[in-house]
C-alpha cells in the first residue's frame, strides 16, 4: 500500500477532508450539550474553549457541583469575571471537591492576605495553584518562604515573591531543588537579609536547576568576585539575568570607547548595576561622560554607579545647575561634577540651589525645567 504522501496533490487534499470530517463528527459526538450550554451561557467562557472542556468531561449529568463551585467562588471574593478566567485557564476547577480540595487553598491565600477582589485577582491569575496540592506543595513552600523573609508582623513581602513567581509554589521543595538551593546560597556566603533580599528581587533563581546555579556562581568567581565580598550578592543578582552572550556584546560596547577587559570588570565588581542598562542608554551615558564633560575613563572605572543614573532626570539636570555656579564663581571651593552627581536629591538641592538665596529661583529653573530632547540632546548629537 502507497504512503499518504504517495497520493497526487488532490488525492491527499480529499483524504485530509475526510480526516477532518471524521474528527468533527468526534467531537460533536463527545460533546455535553448541558455542560456545554452552562460554560457559555452561564460563565461566558468562549464557545472554542468551551467546547474542549465539555469534550472532556462529556459523562457529566448534572450541574449541581458546578453550580456550588461557582457559587462558593463569589461567596468568597470572586467576580463572575474572574470565575470566567480561573475555570477557562483551569477547568479541573469546576469539578472539585469544594471541601476537600478548594476550600484550605483558598483559607491558605486567605491567611496570606489575598482577600476580597485582591483574592479574585489572584486565583484568576493563579487558577492552577488551585489544583496543586497543599499538603506536599503549598503549605511547605510557604513556610519556606516565610522562614528566609522573616517577615513576622506582615505577609507584604510573601505576597510579592508569590505575585512575582508563582511557580514557585506547584513544585515539591525537595524534589525541585530548592531547600538544596538555599543551602547552597547559604555556603556561598549569601544569608540573612542578603537572602531576603535576593529572593524578593530574584524569585527564579531559587529553582534554578542546581547544575545551572553552580554554574552561574562560577561565571561570577571567573569574572573576579569573592564570596566573602559585599557585593557577591549583587553581582549574583546582575548576572542572572544575563547570557554570556548579553554580557560579552556590552564588554565590547565599552571597549569601542577605550576601556579594557579588566577596567570593564572592575566596574561590574564594583558596581554590578552597570549591566542592568539597555546597550543604547549606555552608549547615551559614555558619550555624555566621556565626550561631552571629558570625564577620564578612570573617574567611571571607580565610579560606575554614574552609569546607572538617569541622563534625561538627573545627569544632564545637575550639570546645568553645575555649569551655572562654577561658571558664576558661586562657590567657595573646587567641586567635582562627579560629587555633586552622586548626592542625594536632598543634599543636593539643599547645598546647591536652595542655599544660594537670589540665585536660587534661576537654579531650580535650570535643574527643574530641563528636558530631554531641547538643548540636552543637542548637546549630545
Amino acid at each position: 500500500m502507497r504512503r499518504l504522501n504517495s497520493f497526487p496533490n488532490s488525492q491527499n487534499l480529499a483524504i485530509k477532508s475526510l480526516f477532518s470530517f471524521f474528527s468533527s463528527l468526534s467531537k460533536t459526538h463527545n460533546t455535553n450539550p448541558i455542560l456545554l450550554n452552562y460554560l457559555i451561557e452561564t460563565l461566558k467562557i468562549p464557545e472554542s474553549r468551551a467546547l474542549v472542556i465539555s469534550n472532556k468531561h462529556s459523562r457529566i449529568k448534572s450541574l449541581e457541583k458546578q453550580q456550588t463551585v461557582r457559587q462558593f467562588f463569589r461567596n468568597v471574593g470572586l467576580s463572575d469575571n474572574h470565575i470566567q478566567l480561573a475555570v477557562s485557564a483551569t477547568p479541573k476547577i469546576l469539578f472539585s471537591d469544594i471541601n476537600k480540595t478548594l476550600k484550605p487553598k483558598i483559607e491558605l491565600f486567605q491567611r496570606l492576605g489575598f482577600v476580597g477582589s485582591d483574592l479574585g485577582k489572584f486565583v484568576s491569575k493563579n487558577s492552577f495553584l488551585l489544583a496543586v496540592s497543599l499538603e506536599k506543595k503549598l503549605i511547605p513552600c510557604v513556610k519556606i518562604i516565610q522562614k528566609i523573609l522573616a517577615d513576622r508582623t506582615t505577609n507584604e513581602n510573601l505576597i510579592r515573591v508569590v505575585s512575582r513567581c508563582n511557580w514557585i509554589l506547584t513544585r515539591d521543595p525537595e524534589k525541585s531543588g530548592l531547600l538544596r538551593n538555599i543551602e547552597y546560597l547559604k555556603s556561598c556566603g549569601i544569608v540573612g537579609s542578603q537572602l531576603s533580599a535576593l529572593l524578593l528581587r530574584q524569585t527564579r533563581l531559587f529553582c534554578f536547576e542546581e547544575l545551572k546555579l553552580r554554574q552561574l556562581v562560577l561565571r561570577l568567581l571567573d569574572m573576579g568576585f569573592s564570596t566573602d565580598s559585599r557585593m557577591f550578592v549583587h553581582g549574583l543578582d546582575a548576572l542572572c539575568c544575563f547570557s554570556e552572550e548579553t554580557v560579552d556584546r556590552k564588554l565590547d560596547l565599552f571597549r569601542s570607547y577605550g576601556f579594557s577587559k579588566e577596567e570593564f570588570m572592575e566596574m561590574f565588581r564594583r558596581g554590578p548595576g552597570v549591566l542592568r542598562p539597555s546597550e543604547e542608554s549606555l552608549k547615551l551615558r559614555l558619550e555624555f561622560f566621556l565626550k561631552e564633560i571629558k570625564f577620564r575613563k578612570l573617574v567611571l572605572v571607580h565610579n560606575p554607579v554614574c552609569l546607572m543614573l538617569s541622563i534625561e532626570n538627573r545627569v544632564i539636570p545637575r550639570y546645568r545647575v553645575f555649569q551655572i555656579v562654577m561658571s558664576r564663581g558661586m562657590l567657595k571651593k573646587e567641586l567635582s561634577f562627579r560629587s555633586m552627581l552622586l548626592l542625594s536629591e536632598e543634599n543636593f538641592l539643599e547645598k546647591f540651589v536652595l542655599s544660594f538665596g537670589e540665585d536660587a529661583e534661576e537654579l531650580l529653573l535650570a535643574y527643574k525645567g530641563h528636558k530631554l530632547g531641547s538643548s540636552g540632546e543637542q548637546q549630545l548629537q
